[in-house]
C-alpha cells in the first residue's frame, strides 16, 4: 500500500516555524511530504515546489496550510483543482471566509493542528 502524501503549503526552512515542524512531523510519521513555498529550493532534504500545480502526483491525501488566510484564499481554487481528501487549516491560517470558500469548492476544511493529528507535539520539535 502506498504511503499517504501531504502538501505543506507555507513550508519553511526555518526550523522554529510550524511550516518546518509540519514537514518534519509528517515525514517522521511516514508521509510522503511535498513542501510548497514560492521561493523553491530545498527544505529538510526535500525538493520544494513553488505551487501545488507543480506536484508530480494526481491527487493529495492531505493539504496542510501554514499561510495567512488571505494567501490561503488566493490558493484555494488551485487546491480544489488538484484535489485532496483532507484540507487542514492550521492555527493562524484559518478564517471563516476561507472555510466557506473551501466548502463552496467541495472541500471540507479541518480547522485544527495537523502536527498534533499525526501524534507529534509541535513544542517537542526544536
Amino acid at each position: 500500500m502506498p504511503r499517504p502524501n501531504v502538501a505543506i503549503i507555507g513550508a519553511s526552512a526555518d526550523r522554529t516555524k510550524y511550516g518546518n515542524k509540519s514537514v518534519r512531523a509528517h515525514s517522521a510519521q511516514g508521509y510522503e511530504v511535498f513542501p510548497i513555498n514560492p521561493k523553491g529550493g530545498e527544505i529538510e532534504g526535500l525538493k520544494v515546489y513553488t505551487s501545488i500545480g507543480e506536484l508530480p502526483i494526481e491527487k493529495l491525501d492531505r493539504v496542510s496550510l501554514y499561510v495567512p488566510p488571505a494567501v490561503g484564499l488566493s490558493l484555494i481554487d488551485e487546491i480544489a483543482t488538484k484535489g485532496c481528501n483532507e484540507l487542514w487549516l492550521n492555527p493562524g491560517s484559518e478564517s471563516g471566509e476561507l472555510a466557506a470558500k473551501a466548502r463552496e469548492l467541495g472541500l471540507e476544511p479541518i480547522i485544527a493542528c495537523s502536527i498534533v493529528d499525526v501524534g507529534v507535539r509541535p513544542d517537542a520539535l526544536s
